[in-house]
């Protein structure tokens, strides 16, 4: 993966323009090496990112006693992956059911599981996330595109130095005799953190 620097600023953030400045100073400076930067966001991006918490989750959906194992001390479940380090070592599970619809915040930082997310989005990092989410999860969520039931309850959960989360969302129906790595395309970032379900297996089978 490589930084373009000569795309539309227009389309970026301030945010993200502050940072693209600060890399071009750093990099006129001697101070960085592009290639190595690009290595680094890639490992977190893909390696060390979301793909390993979608082979944690769809491990859960179709071995029980996985999914057993994970609820009851996710921090060793997830390490059967080799998936463990920094931002990853208290880690606790939460499971969507019909039911109950699970949240993850972080009110007083970014408290984030690096080691099964990968690096943590910009919004979820933001003032308002981090205020809005504990007060009116429902409007945050339909913000993102997701409308639950009424009678579904919301569950917020703060992230913090001591325990980060991991949302399992529930297992789209349609999916019985799918393989482990099929059902892991299912799952996405957004969906671990509770402000996304999993993908429709029927859009993933008409992209295929």
């Amino acid at each position: 993966m490589s930084h373009d620097h000569d795309h539309d600023h227009s389309e970026l953030s301030e945010i993200e323009l502050r940072v693209r400045a600060l890399e071009t100073l750093l990099t006129d400076k001697g101070y960085i090496d592009p290639p190595a930067l690009d290595e680094l966001i890639e490992t977190y991006e893909t390696r060390i990112g979301p793909k390993n918490g979608a082979r944690v989750v769809a491990r859960s959906w179709i071995d029980p006693e996985y999914r057993q194992r994970l609820m009851s001390d996710a921090t060793a479940a997830i390490a059967e992956f080799g998936f463990t380090g920094r931002q990853g070592e208290h880690m606790v599970a939460v499971e969507n059911t019909p039911d109950t619809h699970n949240m993850v915040v972080c009110t007083l930082c970014s408290c984030y599981p690096w080691t099964v997310l990968g690096l943590p989005p910009v919004w979820y990092k933001s003032a308002p996330y981090r205020s809005r989410t504990v007060r009116d999860p429902r409007g945050v969520l339909a913000e993102f595109g997701v409308t639950l039931p009424k009678e579904t309850q919301i569950k917020v959960w703060d992230s913090t130095a001591e325990v980060r989360y991991l949302v399992v969302p529930m297992r789209p129906a349609g999916t019985d005799g799918w393989s482990e790595d099929k059902l892991a395309e299912l799952v996405v970032r957004d969906s671990m953190i509770g402000t996304a379900l999993a993908l429709d297996p029927a859009k993933l089978e008409t992209a295929a």
